[in-house]
């Protein structure tokens, strides 16, 4: 029996394709925030998010022998996500919520102690960028990719990687922004 408390990710892969059902849990535990979230910023809503979710969780588990190890996991099932929420919007399955960021409201005042609302802003904001600034900005910060890992993770330059994750940061900084003449 395989403890998954010390082991790493690529040790964990092995166990599971041993066998090892503890590992194979023990992976998707790891992971679950990171792909959760980058699928409900995708979609937006929590059956579509939870939908994705779930058919992320069982393609890694189909496709799990494909890790060759190259590169980090979480690169790996940042792909993954990607390509099932990509899939599942093309499939017509379920769509992105569309948002325009003009439309976002920005907080009023320099009181953040509702995080409930703030939070829901932010996710707002991040869905209503282009998708291409949403990936970027996902692999660097929710799957903490360096940009050298999320270029190659969405087969594009590092430089296109840095111009979207600064634009997408440029973009959240603008609607997020308090209200001049506020607090």
């Amino acid at each position: 029996m395989v403890s998954a408390i010390a082991l790493s990710d690529q040790e964990l892969v092995r166990a599971a394709l041993s066998g090892e059902e503890k590992a194979f849990e023990a992976l998707v535990r790891t992971h679950a925030d990171a792909v959760y979230g980058h699928a409900f910023r995708f979609f937006g809503d929590q059956a579509s998010t939870e939908d994705a979710t779930q058919e992320v969780f069982i393609k890694m588990f189909r496709s799990l022998a494909t890790f060759d190890g190259r590169s980090a996991f979480s690169t790996w099932l940042f792909r993954v996500t990607r390509n099932v929420c990509l899939d599942m919007a093309r499939a017509d399955k379920k769509r992105p919520v569309p948002t325009d960021l003009t439309q976002v409201e920005a907080p009023t005042t320099r009181d953040f102690s509702d995080d409930v609302v703030m939070a829901r802003t932010v996710e707002t904001a991040i869905r209503a960028l282009p998708p291409e600034e949403r990936d970027a900005l996902g692999a660097v910060t929710l799957y903490g990719m360096s940009y050298q890992e999320a270029a190659q993770t969405l087969e594009v330059p590092v430089g296109t990687v840095k111009s979207r994750v600064f634009r997408a940061r440029r973009s959240l900084a603008y609607v997020l922004e308090p209200a001049e003449g506020g607090a």
